[in-house]
């Protein structure tokens, strides 16, 4: 973020992908509110917001267990005309899954589908982590078996979750 403060005092013209990396950074250093900020910078700015961008956001929102802004977030894609992406529907089940939402990381999952978002290893995982986290092992376990069906990759996370639900 001072990187960032500097550019600006050097007059250095701000990107898509300056903010992309900077709200990354914040991500990955659990500050979900300067990552919010910064995002709310961009969407006020006529900068293109993509759908790695929204996806970084989210994931900030996720790392603090903020699921219903990330949530917010997710469903404000659409109103932006920002392509969905795999990425961002993970990152709100993840969301899901630290708020113990387990019931909302299925319909999200759902709506993937619906969508057709494919899921991925993480979307799958973070779902079956929700159904652990609120005791629906036999969640779970469909899920799992879903996950085998549609043929996504499985790691070793994928097999703990499932073994501890």
């Amino acid at each position: 973020v001072q990187l960032l403060s500097s550019m600006v005092r050097s007059s250095v013209e701000l990107d898509t992908i300056t903010f992309r990396s900077v709200i990354s950074a914040c991500e990955k250093c659990g500050e979900w509110q300067k990552a919010l900020h910064l995002f709310g910078v961009m969407a006020r700015s006529e900068m293109r917001i993509d759908s790695i961008c929204f996806g970084a956001a989210i994931s900030a929102f996720a790392k603090g267990s903020e699921w219903k802004k990330a949530l917010q977030l997710l469903n404000s894609m659409e109103q932006r005309k920002v392509e969905f992406s795999t990425i961002a529907h993970s990152a709100v089940i993840i969301a899901f899954a630290k708020g113990s939402k387990w019931e909302k990381s299925l319909q999200l999952l759902g709506e993937m589908l619906h969508r057709t978002i494919k899921p991925n290893t993480i979307t799958y995982s973070s779902a079956i982590s929700a159904c652990e986290m609120g005791n629906e092992w036999e969640q779970a376990l469909q899920l799992f078996s879903r996950m085998t069906q549609s043929q996504v990759e499985m790691d070793t996370t994928t097999f703990s979750i499932a073994i501890r639900a």
